[in-house]
């Protein structure tokens, strides 16, 4: 990997969108690959992503395809920027065209739901001549793609791989932080997702702020459990890409697990929202924390109300009547 070659962007949606933008403000010239013909024309011709950055002008040295090889060759770095149930596929159907020395740099977030598999897994087993790598951390994609200051964390398998990453990465306002703890940024990354959709649920019930605040609070407590038994660290748990991260999508609406979480609490139909990739990491999180024997009620509660066995008001009901323990 040289910090000034050919970078491809694999996902055309709101934050692939956002990453490209700001490779080109770090002096790169990124090709973005997307499904959806409209979504290449709409970026090509009219400088805006009108499906989902609308009303956010785009450089218009950005040039998108519906053509992963135009995306692809040549490249030596690609930002996986695909749904994480997606990747598989994706990557499956792209792997001849990526170059064996290109990073794969992973940035979505979750679990596999059918292996249980972190996303590096899942990237090592089809691709295993190349390096892989996760960006991960507190960023909402149109502040990211409006240039709004935000700093994330890069991990990789060793120390100078995440290094030059985040050198090769950063711009101006997006500061990249780099760790060779790859486990512990893809597991906060993952988890936090279930936790936004439960911090939702307990606003849109109207259950009060201090609800929230305790469940988010015991909640990062589970995350981290979880976490240390795949052995992550607890500083990466405790820093951007899991403690920052959970901070930024347990609070905010423009979260879409946290708006997922809010129209469940409130009864409204789920029909058409957006992707919330917590819904999918949630059941995976629970089956993982009841195979490793881990605590973990807020999780296993989380993916009982998605799956329909328990309301939310029985759910609340069922963990406040807990045995009372020490907190720590």
């Amino acid at each position: 990997m040289t910090d000034s070659g050919k970078i491809a962007v694999l996902g055309g949606g709101a934050w692939g969108t956002a990453l490209a933008m700001t490779m080109i403000r770090a002096g790169h010239q990124p090709t973005l690959w997307a499904r959806d013909r409209s979504t290449v024309e709409s970026i090509n011709k009219q400088h805006e992503n009108t499906r989902y950055l609308p009303e956010i002008r785009l450089d218009d040295r950005l040039q998108a395809t519906d053509r992963a090889s135009l995306a692809l060759t040549d490249c030596d770095c690609v930002l996986s920027v695909v749904p994480a149930q997606s990747l598989r596929k994706v990557l499956e159907n792209v792997r001849g065209e990526v170059p064996t020395s290109a990073t794969i740099v992973l940035c979505a977030k979750g679990i596999e739901r059918d292996s249980g598999k972190r996303l590096s897994e899942v990237a090592g087993e089809i691709m295993p001549g190349n390096p892989v790598a996760a960006l991960s951390g507190p960023s909402f994609a149109a502040d990211v793609a409006r240039n709004l200051p935000t700093a994330v964390t890069v991990a990789a398998g060793n120390a100078e791989t995440a290094q030059r990453l985040a050198q090769k990465l950063s711009s101006p306002n997006f500061r990249c932080y780099s760790s060779d703890d790859l486990i512990g940024v893809e597991m906060g990354g993952a988890l936090k997702n279930v936790l936004a959709i439960a911090a939702g649920a307990t606003a849109g019930a109207g259950l009060g702020a201090s609800a929230q605040a305790a469940l988010v609070t015991r909640g990062f407590v589970e995350l981290r459990r979880i976490a240390e038994t795949f052995g992550a660290r607890p500083e990466t748990v405790m820093g951007l890409s899991g403690f920052g991260d959970l901070i930024l999508t347990c609070g905010s609406a423009q979260s879409r697990n946290f708006a997922y979480g809010q129209a469940l609490g409130r009864g409204d139909s789920l029909d058409g929202l957006p992707l919330a990739e917590g819904v999918a990491t949630a059941g995976i999180a629970a089956r993982l924390a009841k195979t490793r024997m881990i605590e973990a009620p807020i999780i296993e509660s989380i993916d009982r109300i998605l799956t329909g066995e328990v309301s939310i008001a029985a759910a609340i009901e069922a963990l406040l009547s807990r045995p009372l323990k020490s907190e720590t």
